[in-house]
């Protein structure tokens, strides 16, 4: 998807996320802050690609992790996204505290390098080519944070917090047995 430019505003959304068996976690989200991330979640919600899916990744204390159609953390739709992050060269000021929901994507053993203070420029091709495509590789996979963790910051797009149902979010990351 070309996404939203710099210069456009998406505004605040709100959607409703209902699991079966535990009930509705009601997210608004922030589209002046993430564009092209709300975009991308809205166009596929409307579309019903997120119907029937279920939270494939819970880890209690963390967060909880759906939208993937092959249900195992391997899938996703057609199409990828621009990462909303400063690691990605986009500012974004959600912090992942309790009830945030970002986007999940894949990562690159030579994102470190970046964290480090080294710029792109300074890292051989072939790592200039894997962290640029796991910074740019969302699509449908998000996350709803279940405790603070800032140290997603700058990494993941933030892009709305829970209003409503956090209890169902408590009771799907506590009550999911460790495999």
């Amino acid at each position: 998807k070309d996404g939203a430019s710099d210069s456009e505003k998406y505004g605040i959304h709100h959607a409703v996320i209902t699991v079966e068996n535990y009930g509705e976690i009601k997210v608004e989200l922030d589209g002046d802050t993430a564009p092209i991330t709300v975009k991308n979640f809205i166009e596929l919600a409307k579309s019903g690609f997120y119907d029937g899916l279920t939270f494939h990744r819970i880890i209690s204390g963390f967060m909880i992790q759906g939208g993937d159609p092959k249900g195992n953390g391997t899938g996703g739709s057609d199409e990828n996204i621009k990462g909303e992050f400063s690691l990605n060269g986009v500012e974004n000021s959600i912090s992942h505290k309790r009830g945030v929901i970002s986007m999940a994507r894949s990562g690159s053993a030579y994102e470190q390098y970046l964290a480090y203070g080294y710029k792109m420029s300074d890292l051989p091709e072939e790592a200039q080519a894997d962290i640029e495509k796991a910074l740019n590789s969302a699509s449908s996979q998000f996350f709803i944070m279940h405790k603070d963790t800032p140290s997603l910051d700058g990494s993941y797009a933030a892009f709305g917090h829970v209003t409503e149902g956090m209890e169902v979010v408590d009771k799907i990351a506590e009550n999911t047995p460790v495999t």
